[in-house]
């Protein structure tokens, strides 16, 4: 087999820069192992839960399957009421881009407790420009026992018209988020409101390679689809910030050196290291240890990767279809949403979705230690 100048160059970079890609013998879960906790004809992408057990889901614009809420609250009977109320989830009227979810792309119960949501706004990612005069991109944290907003930060300063902010996690004072339409890391101080980017369209952010799914190249009309930067963990000693773009391979970053305002792009570039070389990814986690569980879309499995980068399969089934946004629970569960993100319409020659019904969050038993200080 005949293997090209291009691919040859890649490996030996990865080979030569010290990411690790052999895997580790480590105990494996059977798919048998899974238990579906939710299943819907709407497609979601992010679950996250409270200590309490309180269960939060979003729902994306392009997931169909019908009318509902974009943040809502699992229901003991099994229905989703619109969190905090249905003013929030009705932006298709109220059009108010500072009161209501336009396009709500993560959720997360962060360490204070809070339900943060990352609304992206009326963006574009990897097509044209965003709308100048678009509803910007903003964070939103609730207080759950209320459902009273505690912070609103709208984020015009630290985007760009390709912008597409895509996730969060939480270091202290700081909010570090991910660009996955223009490469970068956006950092909020929340002591300030100052918002920066810092590493733009260096290789760690930047989405070099194809993005493969049930063994097909991800395609966006004639073109390979492109999401830069996108994951991110932290580690559970707040010391190391773990990102990549969506089809790896993943970086990582001392946060001192992530905060430290008078590096130049350049200078914090050089302490970026490789970690390992992960597969096109939908989601992750990050345990109390400082595992990390990486949903690898391409072979529908999790790998489970320690935080000396040695790798092995955790669960894999055919179920897997695009894990997106893992969740391990404060019991110790680790939930897989299914979301099937390369079979919508989006990914299709024919702009035919693919997807089959229903879209499941299925979890794995595990007794994992949670990691919630940061």
């Amino acid at each position: 087999m005949k293997i090209s100048r291009r691919l040859a160059l890649v490996a030996s970079l990865l080979l030569a820069t010290g990411f690790s890609t052999l895997p580790a013998r480590a105990q494996s879960y059977p798919g048998s192992a899974l238990q579906t906790v939710y299943s819907s004809d709407r497609i979601m992408n992010a679950v996250t839960t409270t200590d309490t057990g309180r269960v939060f889901m979003s729902f994306p614009y392009w997931g169909g399957g019908g009318s509902g809420p974009t943040v809502g609250e699992l229901q003991p009977d099994g229905s989703m009421r619109p969190f905090p109320d249905a003013s929030w989830n009705d932006w298709e009227h109220a059009h108010d881009a500072l009161n209501s979810f336009v396009r709500v792309n993560a959720i997360r119960i962060g360490p204070d407790g809070l339900l943060w949501v990352v609304d992206s706004g009326e963006a574009n990612v990897g097509g044209n420009p965003n709308p100048a005069n678009g509803a910007a991109p903003k964070l939103v944290a609730f207080d759950p026992a209320t459902g009273r907003p505690v912070h609103l930060i709208v984020l015009r300063q630290g985007i760009t018209r390709f912008s597409y902010v895509d996730d969060l996690r939480f270091h202290n004072n700081t909010l570090i988020l991910t660009d996955a339409g223009d490469p970068s890391l956006i950092l909020v101080d929340l002591r300030d409101g100052q918002q920066r980017r810092v590493l733009a369209h260096q290789p760690c952010v930047t989405d070099e390679r194809p993005m493969r799914a049930e063994g097909q190249i991800l395609m966006t009309g004639n073109r390979e689809a492109r999401i830069h930067a996108d994951q991110l963990e932290i580690s559970p000693d707040g010391e190391t910030l773990y990102f990549q773009p969506s089809s790896g391979p993943m970086s990582k970053i001392a946060t001192a050196d992530l905060e430290n305002k008078t590096l130049t792009d350049a200078q914090l570039n050089a302490r970026v290291k490789p970690f390992y070389d992960t597969p096109t990814t939908g989601g992750t986690a990050i345990d109390g240890d400082g595992n990390l569980y990486v949903s690898d879309v391409d072979h529908l499995r999790i790998l489970k990767i320690t935080p000396e980068g040695q790798g092995s399969t955790f669960i894999d089934d055919p179920r897997l279809v695009w894990g997106d946004a893992l969740w391990i629970t404060n019991k110790g569960a680790l939930w897989i949403p299914a979301i099937q993100l390369n079979r919508t319409a989006t990914f299709q020659h024919d702009g035919v979705s693919r997807v089959k019904l229903p879209v499941s969050i299925y979890a794995v038993d595990a007794h994992l230690k949670p990691s919630r200080s940061y």
